[in-house]
């Protein structure tokens, strides 16, 4: 059996995961491969439970602690009940985020400390991580999902503009430093055009 593969899309707010999330997989699919979409928080009965319990409320709802926890738990289920038995069946996985939204988010823009949040989820992830991590780029990311939302925002994408700056910072200091997994990929222009650059960047797993 062919070994599955384990894809993440990474990236701020308004950047275009969901949208490519799509795409990609239909690309992909479209080449023979067997696709499983999903997303984090999330993607498993008992993680997307834990995800209505980060994403809504007022901020004050959790501690910085206690939410970075809640992630790493959601993700744990995640991993056991969806992404490790499709990759035990050589089925490819592309998920909308995953640990590195919790070391730019809760680790670098929230303060922990990526080398923190990284530890907590060391128990629950193991040696399961992704074979290729596209961190997609857009400069008007923040006004696209401002204009997607409206004050509609949930308790995490609502934050002040400083920390989702803070958070394309921590992504962009992860991806500097693990290289070779992680690909930055400009997502402007056409939908079609991000899509024919994600492909690129994942050719020599293909």
């Amino acid at each position: 059996m062919a070994k599955g593969r384990f894809i993440t899309l990474e990236g701020g707010e308004g950047v275009g995961k969901t949208t490519q999330l799509h795409a990609l997989a239909d690309a992909l699919r479209g080449r023979g491969l067997e696709v499983v979409t999903t997303r984090e928080p999330g993607g498993s009965e008992g993680a997307e439970a834990i995800r209505r319990l980060l994403l809504e409320g007022g901020e004050e709802r959790w501690s910085a602690p206690a939410e970075a926890l809640l992630f790493a738990a959601a993700r744990t289920d995640h991993l056991d009940k969806l992404i490790r038995p499709a990759l035990l069946a050589g089925k490819w996985v592309i998920s909308d985020r995953f640990l590195d939204s919790s070391l730019a988010y809760q680790g670098g823009a929230g303060g922990l400390g990526i080398a923190e949040v990284r530890a907590i989820n060391a128990f629950g992830i193991g040696d399961t991580f992704p074979d290729r991590t596209l961190l997609l780029l857009h400069p008007e990311g923040a006004e696209r999902a401002l204009a997607r939302d409206g004050d509609q925002s949930d308790r995490i994408g609502g934050r002040p503009g400083s920390y989702h700056l803070a958070v394309e910072a921590s992504f962009r200091a992860i991806a500097e430093a693990e290289p070779r997994r992680v690909h930055l990929v400009d997502a402007a222009g056409s939908p079609q055009e991000v899509t024919a650059r994600l492909l690129a960047a994942l050719e020599d797993l293909l």
